[in-house]
């Protein structure tokens, strides 16, 4: 079996070789100011880790652990931060034990005991957060943490081909979903960047993002019902396709970050694969022009799937242009008919904004009833968008490969409404540069993509790469990253468009809220979560009731 990788993103043997980080170093090293010498993690059993403090009943050990190993890849998520530390050896806030409950009884014994002593309970599903959400840092209020791995609830336990909906078991990763689902003929047809090492629990959540620009963006637009197991007892929700009975209850849990319960079955409505496609890559001369192609493409009504604009750097660094221009990848999906008019009036629309579209990429596509389709994955809409999805994929292990040549890579996103789309980007952009020089990594650049597209807005996506000075790496995302944020807040963003709060973003997530809604939030969490043992940190913070013990 594949073993995911302790340090950063994937699996093991599954990152870019040394000669592709010499490469990447050979490419970048000279703009930016790199040494070109790689940094390696650490052996894990060189790692100094933190014994255990607490200790579980007879009943539990059969699916908790201690390993070494098992801690080490618990401790962190992907983030640039963490990264960084665990390729430095350091983990800071290990958790005590693993529990990898094998169905909901389990998991119920888990969240009882830790109720009882107090223990902080972190769900983990595949650990791809960049935003601090599975990270154990819980303070000295717990006498210990642990991580409840889902992973083992992972099947598709049930398809309603007649709704088109499926019950699925939280923990499964999205290539098992999509394997799953393939013999039935369906797919989530949910795509994050994170696809291959994220869970459905995950994307419920943290309100994951997914393949669609336009149209159900979010993994809310998926959910028909909730199972959650809380510390006081089980929510589950009416299966419906729509209903007026009061604040929907699903709605609560989707983007709770763990922090009200752990999400053990959804039913979600799933769709036929694809069997059409049409699209293709226009270019324009500048990025504002691209923004104004979107902006059209998404109030037209044509909802294409795919609608991605990257800016001429962007472009350059992902090998879908030259740098000269702005690229965007348009594509439209159907499982029930050919899409060469929604084709057609997309080119109109695209060079009615000065785009000149790629003649040699733009093409219409069908595969026959029969056979498997829908396979291509991410951003899977036509072959002129190959080397834009080839890099959409591999993204995570790039910035790997850049963090060890001594790189800062780190990503933001937002949204806002169309009219502070401008000032917004320039803000964002001339506070990161004058961080970077504030920081001492002025040779740095930030380019910026659209991810979704709305009628109303749009979700910008930066990217930072710059020089890290060896030691005072973190303190330097420090000042870029609240550089960032602030412009972000200042200038009508979200701090979040969907990489989650964790406990990155909860700085700028408390300013955001409204007050009486944080009040709200934490008299529900108090009721759900009467100890206050659910990924404490995270969203909100309650005050801890007694004991009804001394502890484990």
């Amino acid at each position: 079996m594949r073993r995911r990788s302790w340090w950063g993103w994937g699996y093991d043997g599954e990152g870019l070789t040394d000669a592709q980080i010499d490469a990447l170093g050979a490419a970048l090293g000279e703009r930016l100011g790199l040494d070109g010498r790689r940094r390696d993690p650490p052996p894990i059993d060189t790692i100094d880790l933190a014994p255990p403090r607490i200790s579980v009943p007879a009943t539990l050990r059969p699916f908790t652990s201690d390993d070494r190993r098992e801690r080490v890849s618990h401790a962190y998520g992907k983030s640039y931060r963490d990264v960084v530390r665990a390729l430095q050896g350091r983990i800071d806030h290990p958790p005590d034990l693993v529990a990898r409950p094998r169905d909901e009884g389990e998991l119920s014994s888990v969240l009882d005991w830790c109720a009882e002593h107090g223990v902080a309970v972190i769900p983990f599903g595949g650990g791809s957060s960049v935003v601090g959400g599975v990270e154990p840092d819980v303070g000295e209020a717990y006498p210990g943490a642990v991580t409840v791995d889902m992973g083992a609830l992972d099947a598709v336990l049930e398809v309603d081909r007649l709704s088109q909906t499926g019950r699925v078991q939280g923990g499964v990763l999205g290539p098992a979903l999509e394997d799953q689902l393939r013999p039935h003929g369906f797919t989530l047809r949910h795509f994050p960047q994170s696809f291959e090492c994220s869970s459905l629990g995950g994307w419920i959540a943290t309100r994951a993002g997914g393949h669609f620009a336009t149209g159900p963006t979010h993994i809310d637009d998926l959910v028909e019902s909730l199972r959650v197991l809380t510390p006081a007892g089980v929510v589950e929700t009416r299966r419906l396709p729509s209903s007026g009975a009061g604040p929907s209850p699903d709605r609560l849990f989707v983007g709770s970050e763990g922090t009200l319960g752990v999400i053990t079955e959804a039913w979600m409505r799933l769709r036929r694969r694809p069997r059409w496609r049409a699209g293709g890559a226009v270019r324009f001369v500048s990025f504002e022009d691209g923004a104004e192609a979107v902006r059209s493409l998404g109030q037209s009504g044509l909802s294409p799937s795919n609608c991605r604009l990257l800016d001429p750097v962007e472009a350059l660094v992902n090998g879908a242009g030259d740098g000269s221009s702005a690229v965007l990848v348009v594509g439209f999906e159907s499982a029930d008919h050919p899409l060469d008019a929604w084709a057609a009036r997309a080119r109109e629309l695209v060079s009615d904004h000065g785009g000149e579209v790629d003649e040699a990429s733009w093409r219409a596509r069908h595969t026959p009833a029969g056979r498997a389709g829908g396979d291509t994955g991410p951003e899977g809409d036509a072959d002129a968008a190959e080397a834009w999805r080839s890099s959409f994929l591999r993204g995570p292990y790039i910035r790997d490969g850049l963090v060890r040549l001594g790189a800062m890579c780190e990503t933001f996103e937002t949204a806002c409404t169309w009219d502070r789309l401008g000032v917004l980007h320039d803000a964002v952009t001339s506070a990161v540069r004058a961080a970077l020089v504030d920081v001492g990594a002025s040779r740095g650049f930030v380019t910026c993509r659209f991810t979704h597209a709305y009628p109303d807005g749009v979700a910008p996506y930066f990217t930072v790469v710059a020089p890290a000075r060896p030691g005072t790496e973190l303190e330097q995302w420090d000042g870029v990253k609240t550089a960032a944020s602030e412009a972000v807040l200042a200038h009508g963003g979200t701090i979040t468009h969907h990489h989650a709060v964790g406990r990155d973003h909860r700085p700028w997530y408390d300013r955001q809220r409204p007050d009486l809604f944080a009040a709200a939030l934490r008299e529900t969490k108090a009721v759900l979560d009467p100890a206050a043992i659910c990924n404490p940190g995270v969203l909100v913070d309650v005050a801890r009731r007694p004991l009804g013990s001394q502890g484990p």
